[in-house]
C-alpha cells in the first residue's frame, strides 16, 4: 500500500530551502553588525541613542526580498542580540521598536511615495516610539514621552544614515 504525497494548504506551505538560507545569512550579518555596534565605544551622553547599523540588513531585505524576509531577519536578529548582548529587557525594548518600525516601513514602502532613505528615516523614529511605548507600559508613567523629541531627532539622523548605506548596498548588489 503506497501513501499519496502529503498535501499542504497555502496557509501551511513549508519554508523553502532558499528562504531559510537567505534569511539565515542575512540574520547572521545583522547579528554581526549588532555585535560591532555593541563594542563600539559610542556614547553621545544621551541614553537610548544608537546608530542602528544592523537595520541596514533589514532595509535591504525588505526592498530586495519582501516583508516576510525582512520580518524574519529582524525578529531573529533582535532575539539573538537580546540573548547575547542586551538581556531580557533590552530584547523587549528592541523587539517592540523593531515591530513598530518594520510595520511602518512595510506600509510606507507600499505607498511608493518615499525613497529608501525616507522609509528608513521614518523607521528610525518609529523604532524609538515603539521603545517608549514599552517603557511607558513598564514604568506606568506617560511623562517618559517628554523624551520623545530627543529620540525623534536621533531616529531621524540614524534613519538617514541607515537609508543612505542601504541604498548604496542595494545599488552594489544589482
Amino acid at each position: 500500500m503506497t501513501q499519496s504525497p502529503r498535501k499542504t494548504s497555502p496557509a501551511h506551505k513549508p519554508l523553502s530551502a532558499s528562504f531559510i538560507a537567505r534569511v539565515g545569512l542575512m540574520a547572521a550579518l545583522a547579528l554581526i553588525f549588532s555585535y560591532v555596534e555593541a563594542i563600539i565605544p559610542y556614547n553621545p551622553g544621551i541614553p537610548g541613542i544608537k546608530l542602528g547599523i544592523a537595520n541596514v540588513v533589514t532595509v535591504v531585505a525588505l526592498y530586495k526580498f519582501g516583508a516576510k524576509d525582512a520580518a524574519a531577519v529582524s525578529v531573529i536578529r533582535v532575539v539573538l542580540a537580546g540573548l547575547l548582548f542586551n538581556g531580557l529587557f533590552g530584547m523587549l525594548y528592541a523587539l517592540a521598536g523593531a515591530l513598530v518600525s518594520l510595520t511602518g516601513m512595510i506600509l510606507l514602502k507600499k505607498t511608493g511615495l518615499f525613497s529608501v532613505t525616507g522609509v528608513s528615516m521614518a523607521a528610525g523614529v518609529l523604532h524609538n516610539l515603539g521603545q517608549l511605548l514599552v517603557a511607558a507600559a513598564l514604568i506606568e508613567d506617560l511623562r517618559i514621552f517628554f523624551y520623545f523629541p530627543v529620540l525623534m531627532f536621533s531616529g531621524i539622523a540614524a534613519g538617514i544614515l541607515v537609508g543612505i548605506i542601504s541604498s548604496l548596498m542595494m545599488r552594489a548588489l544589482r
